[in-house]
């Protein structure tokens, strides 16, 4: 096993939960998970940092999916404490294992930044989602100030290598809105006391319209 496979696999999603539970973070996610009903789906589940967010009598069923091991099993544990009877498997969002219109909500958080294909991910989870179903997305990404997307390019190829495949660059509402969904935004902002290049975040509801 070399060097990267090793920290990707012992190392990364410990520093992925330290840094995706931060206080900010976690004030944020309590702003969007909590309106998730119906049959719900999580793309990037694992760690279980969104489960102490949904409210539990408008959630019908609960499914997920995540690439890392280590992450699902803290997912899991957190669902049982929970009373969930969770369908949690590994996957990876190019590939959704669930049927056609499954699902009344999506839920996605701090994963579009790392996946390998954003644009088949999207296309994923609008083909999940029922007729008029909701994404609900939190999400890092492009900046909208040039002097700061400037860093972004700079640093990016070096978060890559220690942020698991974590990429800065990439637009959000813009590319939910190209994925055919209609995109109602509910904020966007830097994270306070952070740095700007690693801290731009947008959030909202995304809705499938059509088939």
């Amino acid at each position: 096993m070399g060097l990267q496979q090793w920290y990707d696999r012992n190392i990364l999603p410990r520093v992925i939960n330290l840094a995706c539970s931060q206080g900010q973070i976690m004030k944020r996610r309590s702003q969007i998970v909590p309106l998730a009903s119906g049959d719900v789906f999580e793309l990037g589940c694992g760690g279980g940092l969104n489960q102490e967010f949904y409210q539990r009598s408008l959630v019908s069923s609960f499914s997920g999916i995540d690439p890392h091991d280590g992450l699902l099993e803290q997912a899991r544990a957190q669902a049982q404490a929970k009373g969930w009877n969770a369908d949690i498997r590994q996957g990876i969002g190019e590939s959704i294992p669930f049927a056609n219109g499954r699902f009344d909500t999506v839920v996605c958080t701090f994963t579009l930044c790392s996946v390998d294909d954003p644009a088949q991910v999207m296309s994923e989870m609008r083909r999940i989602l029922k007729p008029g179903g909701r994404l609900l997305f939190l999400e890092h990404g492009r900046a909208p100030d040039a002097g700061v997307a400037k860093w972004q390019d700079r640093i990016e190829p070096v978060w890559k290598r220690i942020g698991g495949g974590c990429h800065l660059t990439r637009p959000i509402g813009s590319a939910l809105r190209g994925a055919g969904f209609e995109v109602e935004p509910l904020g966007q902002g830097y994270l306070p006391k952070s740095p700007r290049p690693l801290s731009w975040n947008e959030w909202g509801v995304a809705r499938k319209v059509g088939a």
